[in-house]
């Protein structure tokens, strides 16, 4: 019986054997494409795809089967990326990409017309004077309002929540990310310490009825289950139900929202800091309507569809790790419209300048089996 020492070693001649022939097999689909640039025929070729895998199950065996046809699989992917990136070089989106770094060697600019949701003392109004130093902020009673004031120029920017670190994403904003077109130029990460309000001289044992955004709300369970007396009202904003409030003349009502508000709209704060953890914090992007690089990108995001077979996830997901670029998020929103089709967003770490990820934003772009694929930003977050 061979020890582990002799195993290894085999391993590693077997191996050597394998990168030889990967290198090979590269070679000559690279003879490939140049015999397709000759003729014009496709990258793709499914039903000679089907005679492989068929040929190498059999081969393979039952019991080796899925590996064989796993292992093939990504060779097929590999050699299809590398023939596009002969027969068409650069994609549009890398040459647009290298275009706005190049045109945007300044910082973030620190005054601008910007639209977020709410009113004063809103956790996006101070999201907003976090992410541009002097902003002029116009403030929009929905979501949609934002990212239309964004695409029709009535604002350089936009600010909007994404996700909370308790509550999860934010849902309506993905939903209108597949629908509207923008960009995002910076991220911002704010702490989030929700207090208890009141107009002056209301008491904890006064209060019937709380409002706030739903997302406030669901990270203040704990409050709620400790107070079931009082009943949780959504509503659309923070501070517009912290100045609706103020200004209603009842003393039944409290409004969960930051301590900026009390000064704001003469409220008192009732109870402190009653988020369910004490680590709360809720990530903001900032979108614009053209595409903005500049020079402190570190991060990405793209939005997907992907073909409804098995694996297809996993392929792409592979194609990351094959590239040592670390996914930060992923999230999935039904397509509008369409019955059991999703669309994938993906955060990654990484520079929009290094090689290795703009040839596979290259190939992501023009793969044909990807049926949808936007570039939403390359930006610095805070």
């Amino acid at each position: 019986m061979k020890n582990l020492e002799q195993t290894r070693r085999e391993i590693d001649r077997i191996d050597e054997g394998l990168v030889k022939l990967f290198l090979e097999r590269l070679a000559v689909s690279r003879d490939v494409a140049m015999a397709k640039l000759e003729t014009g025929g496709p990258v793709s070729d499914p039903a000679r795809e089907r005679e492989i895998l068929t040929r190498v199950s059999e081969a393979a065996g039952p019991e080796n089967e899925n590996a064989a046809r796993l292992f093939f699989s990504t060779l097929f992917s590999i050699s299809k990326a590398r023939q596009r990136g002969i027969l068409k070089g650069d994609s549009p989106l890398v040459r647009e990409i290298k275009g706005t770094i190049a045109a945007h060697a300044n910082p973030f600019p620190s005054r601008a017309f910007v639209a977020c949701c709410g009113t004063e003392g809103s956790y996006a109004q101070q999201a907003a004077t976090r992410l541009v130093k002097v902003p002029t902020i116009m403030y929009f009673n929905s979501f949609e309002k934002v990212f239309e004031a964004v695409e029709k120029g009535l604002c350089a920017y936009g600010v909007l929540p994404v996700e909370n670190s308790a509550a999860g994403s934010v849902t309506a904003v993905y939903d209108l990310m597949q629908k509207h077109s923008f960009h995002i130029v910076r991220a911002v990460r704010l702490r989030v310490d929700h207090v208890l309000l009141a107009p002056p001289g209301v008491k904890l044992s006064d209060v019937r009825e709380v409002a706030s955004h739903p997302h406030a709300l669901a990270q203040c369970t704990a409050f709620f289950k400790a107070h079931p007396e009082i009943k949780a009202v959504p509503a659309a904003n923070t501070a517009v139900a912290a100045k609706e409030i103020a200004s209603s003349g009842r003393r039944d009502v409290a409004v969960i929202a930051s301590r900026l508000c009390a000064e704001l709209y003469g409220l008192q704060v009732v109870a402190e800091k009653i988020q369910d953890t004490v680590s709360n914090y809720t990530r903001f992007i900032c979108i614009s309507k053209e595409l903005e690089i500049f020079p402190d990108a570190s991060k990405i995001s793209i939005m997907l569809s992907l073909p409804h077979r098995p694996g297809s996830l996993a392929e792409i997901i592979s194609k990351f790790a094959a590239i040592d670029v670390n996914l930060t998020k992923l999230e999935s929103r039904p397509v509008p419209g369409v019955d059991f089709e999703f669309r994938f967003i993906f955060d990654f770490e990484a520079s929009p300048s290094d090689g290795s990820v703009l040839s596979l934003l290259s190939e992501l772009s023009l793969d044909p089996e990807i049926e949808h694929f936007a570039f939403l930003g390359a930006y610095g977050e805070r």
